[in-house]
C-alpha cells in the first residue's frame, strides 16, 4: 500500500518501457530470421525449424519459475532486473555466433536466451503496472505489441541485409538488446506503486485452479499460446510455400516481419476495445477470427496477393491481440494472496504448450505441406469452448457492455 504523495508519473515513460520492450524481445526469434543459413550447418536435422523455437520456448518456461520462485523482482530493483536480465539475454544470443556449428551447443545457448528473457518480458510488465494503478490494461496492450514487434524485428533486418551475412542479424539483435536494458536501468526508475506479489507456492497450483472462472481464461490462453508461436514460426516457410505454389514473388523476409509485426497493432486495438468491450468479450472475438483463419489456410494458394496481404494481416492481428487481454483476465480472477503463482504458472504452462504445438505442425508440414496449419484451430476451438461456461463472454450487444468486466 503506498501511502503519503505519489511520485508523478514521467510523460516519457510509457514510450520508455515499449521501446526498450521491443529492443530486449528482438532476440525471441533472432536465429527463425536466419533460419536456412543455420540449416546448412544441420542438414541431417529436419525438425531444425521446431528444435530452435522449442530451445527459446524451454529457457523461458524454465526462466520464469526460477525469477518467481526466488522473487527476483520483488527482492531486488525490477528496472535492475529487467536491465541484467537484457544484458545477459543479448550476451547468450551472442554466444550463437560460436556455437552454431554444434548442435547441443546451440541449442543450450538458444536456451539461455529464452531463461533470461523472463527477466525481460514479465518484468517489463511489472514496471508498467506499479506505474499504473489506473489503465494498465491499455498500457499492457502497447507493452505486449512493442514484444510482438520486437519479435518481428529481425525478419525486417534480415530483409535489409540480404547482402551480408547471416552473423549481421545476430550481432544487430545482440546490440539492440544491450541497448534496451541501458534505456531501463537508466533512465526508468521503480514505480511508486511497487509491491511484492509474492513468491510461486506450486502446492497451491491446486487451489488456483479450483476457481472456475480463472480455469476457463487460462484454458481460454492455452488454446490461444497453442496457435501462436507455432504460427509465427511458421510465417516464413507459409510466404515460401504461396510462392512456389503460384509462381508469384515475395520478399518472404519482409512479408514475415509484416504479418508478425500485425500482432502489434491487433494488440492496441484490443486494448483501447477492453475498455468499451471488456477483457472477455474482447478476446473472445479475438480468439475466434484468428481460429477461423486457421481453417481459411486450407485455400491459401487460391488467393491474389492482395488478398493474401489481408487475409494475413487480420491473421496477425487476431492471433496477438488476445494475449494482453487473457493476462489481464487471469489476474483479476486470481485470488489475490496467489496471484503471483497463478499468473506464474499459467503463463509457463501456456509457453510449454508452444513445444508440443511446434512438432506436430512440423511433423504434418512434411505430410501435406502448409496446410498442416489448419490444425492450428483446435487451439481456438479449445478455449472458445472452455470459455462458452461463462454466458456473458459472448459478443453480443458489444456496444452495450462497457460497464462490464
Amino acid at each position: 500500500m503506498v501511502t503519503g504523495p505519489v511520485e508523478p508519473r514521467p510523460a516519457h515513460l510509457l514510450p520508455l518501457l515499449v521501446i526498450a520492450q521491443f529492443a530486449g524481445t528482438s532476440l525471441w526469434f533472432a536465429t527463425n530470421a536466419v533460419l536456412p543459413s543455420l540449416q546448412l550447418y544441420h542438414p541431417q536435422v529436419s525438425t531444425f525449424l521446431s528444435t530452435m523455437t522449442t530451445a527459446v520456448q524451454l529457457g523461458f518456461v524454465l526462466g520464469t519459475l526460477c525469477y518467481s520462485y526466488f522473487s527476483v523482482a520483488d527482492r531486488f530493483s525490477p528496472v535492475r532486473v529487467f536491465m541484467g536480465s537484457a544484458l545477459l539475454a543479448a550476451l547468450c544470443n551472442a554466444g550463437v555466433l560460436g556455437t552454431y556449428p554444434w548442435l547441443p551447443g546451440l541449442f543450450m545457448t538458444r536456451m539461455a536466451v529464452g531463461f533470461f528473457l523472463a527477466g525481460v518480458y514479465p518484468v517489463g510488465m511489472k514496471i508498467c503496472s506499479d506505474w499504473y494503478e489506473a489503465g494498465l490494461g491499455k498500457a499492457l496492450g502497447y507493452l505486449v505489441g512493442s514484444l510482438v514487434l520486437g519479435t518481428a524485428f529481425p525478419h525486417l533486418i534480415r530483409a535489409m541485409s540480404v547482402e551480408l551475412d547471416w552473423r549481421y542479424v545476430i550481432g544487430a539483435t545482440s546490440g539492440l538488446a544491450v541497448a534496451g536494458g541501458l534505456v531501463v536501468g537508466l533512465l526508468v526508475p521503480d514505480g511508486p506503486f511497487r509491491r511484492r506479489a509474492g513468491r510461486l507456492h506450486p502446492a497451491m497450483i491446486r487451489e488456483v485452479f479450483k476457481v472456475p472462472a480463472l480455469r476457463r481464461y487460462a484454458f481460454g490462453y492455452f488454446g490461444h499460446m497453442f496457435e501462436l508461436y507455432t504460427f509465427w514460426a511458421f510465417v516464413p516457410l507459409l510466404l515460401a510455400s504461396y510462392t512456389q505454389l503460384t509462381g508469384r514473388a515475395l520478399d518472404v523476409p519482409l512479408w514475415s516481419f509484416g504479418v508478425i509485426a500485425a500482432g502489434s497493432l491487433g494488440c492496441v486495438l484490443t486494448g483501447e476495445l477492453s475498455g468499451r468491450w471488456g477483457s472477455h468479450r474482447t478476446a473472445w472475438v479475438a480468439l475466434a477470427v484468428s481460429a477461423g483463419c486457421c481453417g481459411l489456410v486450407l485455400w491459401l494458394d487460391l488467393l491474389p496477393l492482395v488478398v493474401l496481404g489481408a487475409y494475413l494481416l487480420v491473421w496477425g492481428m487476431s492471433a496477438t491481440g488476445d494475449s494482453p487481454q487473457f493476462s489481464t483476465l487471469v489476474a483479476q480472477h486470481a485470488p489475490a494472496e496467489y496471484r503471483a503463482t497463478a499468473l506464474t504458472i499459467v503463463t509457463s504452462i501456456g509457453f510449454f504448450i508452444t513445444i508440443p504445438s511446434l512438432y506436430l505442425v512440423q511433423w504434418l508440414f512434411g505430410l501435406v505441406g502448409y496446410q498442416a496449419l489448419v490444425v492450428l484451430a483446435l487451439g481456438g476451438v479449445f478455449g472458445l469452448r472452455a470459455m462458452r461456461e461463462q454466458s456473458h463472454i459472448f459478443p453480443f450487444n458489444l456496444l452495450n457492455s462497457s460497464k462490464r468486466s
